[in-house]
């Protein structure tokens, strides 16, 4: 690792169901990301494609390793030599009647270098009339995943992963220097709890944090709520967009993040992660 300070960008869109329009519509993002400069690119979870309803999504699953999603994110990262977080795609699994939420990597030459699956499905109630059931049409992942660059150690997560901090302490067990969550988190949820779990899952870790989001209303009738953020590793944002498409970016500093951990080394202050004494029953405590 160097002292590298990289260029980060995160994109948000309004996706729809039309696939090539999508396509279309973060080609044009990504080529003005670029005009700007940049080192990595974060997509929001389910750029490519958002249907009306689920099984829809489910028809236009990739089998792992070929399809044109896979394509245009390869060719993308390999045209614009950068890191891109190509949100999440719909791939097969062992079940035919469910997909993996795969958040897929390309580097800048344009190989996969990582691949996540979505842990955390999100099967709730979020209003009278508005219920979520992703487990329906998507087998949830089981590993956590950490990938290198120049500039950075990345751990992955997606939107209703943020709501589970366990996960992230795992990803910085594991090294993780910067952690990206690409989300399509609901209007409702996201005016709640947005901004509040992003940022607290970049000081409880000391890191920085990108988090692109879905922002608009969608073909569904569902709306989105947009604030892409970046964060750093103290919770200040450094770049925040409001609805619509658009993007937003921000510089990430090696030494700054070192600085800020040796200063405020909480990290090395962890007792449960080393000590976990057992947990007493109800009728142990009251002996």
């Amino acid at each position: 690792m160097t002292q590298y300070e990289a260029r980060l960008v995160a994109i948000q869109m309004v996706s729809g169901d039309d696939l090539a329009a999508n396509l279309d519509a973060a080609d044009r993002l990504i080529a003005e990301a670029m005009d700007s400069g940049a080192d990595l690119v974060a997509l929001p979870e389910n750029f490519a494609y958002v249907g009306r309803d689920d099984a829809a999504k489910l028809a236009l699953a990739e089998p792992d390793g070929s399809g044109p999603i896979q394509s245009f994110l390869a060719e993308q990262a390999q045209r614009h030599g950068i890191f891109l977080i190509g949100g999440t795609i719909a791939l097969r699994g062992a079940d035919p009647q469910r997909a993996r939420a795969a958040c897929l990597v390309y580097s800048p030459t344009g190989e996969r270098c990582a691949r996540y699956d979505k842990i955390h499905l999100f099967d709730v109630a979020v209003g009278v009339n508005e219920r979520y059931c992703e487990s329906a049409t998507l087998e949830g992942g089981d590993s956590v995943v950490i990938f290198d660059t120049p500039f950075a150690r990345v751990g992955l997560a997606v939107c209703y992963d943020l709501r589970f901090p366990e996960l992230f302490r795992e990803l910085v067990a594991g090294g993780a220097e910067l952690l990206v969550v690409p989300s399509a988190f609901t209007a409702l949820t996201g005016a709640a709890h947005w901004e509040l779990l992003v940022r607290a899952r970049a000081v409880e870790n000391l890191c920085y944090v990108i988090a692109p989001d879905q922002g608009g209303e969608h073909p569904n009738g569902r709306a989105t709520y947009g604030e892409t953020l970046i964060v750093d590793p103290w919770g200040r944002i450094l770049s925040r967009c409001s609805r619509g498409p658009g993007m937003v970016h921000a510089r990430m500093a090696r030494s700054k993040l070192e600085e800020t951990r040796r200063r405020f080394p909480a990290l090395d202050h962890r007792r449960l992660a080393a000590v976990r004494p057992p947990v007493k029953s109800t009728e142990e405590r009251n002996v």
